[in-house]
C-alpha cells in the first residue's frame, strides 16, 4: 500500500454495469481509490504497466484474454501483483485453475456482499490471501485429485454429448484403443463408476461445462 495508506485498486470487467457499480462501490470507501477500470485483459494489462495499482479486481469470463489468462500475463511481468478473481463460477476447477494461475483471492459474484469484496480486497493487499470458508474446501477436495489432459478433456466432451467410443474416435482423428485408454484414465482420474458417471463428475467438478444454445 501507499504511504497514506490509501488502497489502490484497477477494476477489470467486462460488463459495464458492473463494473461502474463495483468501482463506485469501492470510491465510498475512505481507504480506497479507484485508480483504473479495463473493459477486457489486455487493457487490464496495459493499464497494469501504467498503474501499477496495489491490488487487480478481476472477472473471470470475458471474451478474447479471460481473467487466469490475463492473471497469468501479469503476474509473469510482476510477480509482486495481487489480484483477486471474480466469477459467476464456483467450481472446484475454477477455482483450481485461478490459483494455479497465482490469484490470491477468489469470490463469487453470487454473494452480494459488498463488504465481503472489500474485506478480500484489504486482506489480498496486505499480502495475504482470501478465500471464503466453501470456496477453500472445494479447493482443498481439487488439490487432491488429478488433472486431466487435454485431449482427455476433448474425450470427456465428446462422451458428454452422447458420442460413442467410434464417433470419439472418428471425431478426433484417434485410433479406438486410444479412445477407450482415455475413457479408462478418465474414469480412474474423476472416480467414476462408469461413463455417464464421468460426465456428471466432470460437469460438477467443472472440467466440462454444457453450454445453452
Amino acid at each position: 500500500m501507499s504511504d497514506q495508506q490509501i488502497i489502490r485498486v484497477l477494476v477489470v470487467d467486462d460488463n459495464a454495469l458492473l463494473r461502474r457499480g463495483l468501482s463506485e462501490t469501492i470510491s465510498i470507501e475512505p481507504d480506497f481509490e479507484v485508480v483504473g477500470s479495463a473493459v477486457s485483459g489486455e487493457e487490464a494489462i496495459d493499464l497494469y504497466d501504467t498503474l501499477r495499482p496495489d491490488v487487480v479486481s478481476m472477472d473471470y469470463q470475458m471474451p478474447g484474454m479471460d481473467g487466469v489468462e490475463c492473471t497469468r500475463a501479469i503476474l509473469s511481468k510482476y510477480p509482486e501483483a495481487m489480484i483477486i478473481l471474480l466469477s459467476i463460477f464456483d467450481s472446484e476447477e475454477d477455482i483450481w485453475k485461478a490459483v494455479q494461475a497465482g490469484v490470491r483471492g477468489y469470490l463469487t459474484k453470487k454473494t452480494g456482499e459488498v463488504s465481503v469484496i472489500l474485506d478480500a480486497l484489504r486482506e489480498v493487499a496486505e499480502g495475504n490471501q482470501y478465500f471464503p470458508a466453501k470456496l477453500a474446501a472445494k479447493l482443498e477436495r481439487r488439490s487432491q485429485g488429478e488433472d486431466l489432459t487435454d485431449r482427455e478433456v476433448e474425450v470427456l466432451e465428446s462422451l458428454a454429448g452422447g458420442m460413442s467410443n467410434q464417433e470419439i474416435s472418428d471425431h478426433l482423428d484417434l485410433s479406438l484403443p486410444t479412445v477407450k485408454f482415455h475413457v479408462v484414465n478418465i474414469r480412474n482420474k474423476l472416480g467414476a463408476a462408469d461413463r455417464t458417471d464421468a460426465v456428471v463428475k466432470g460437469l460438477k467438478r467443472g472440467v466440462i461445462r454444457i453450454e445453452d444454445d
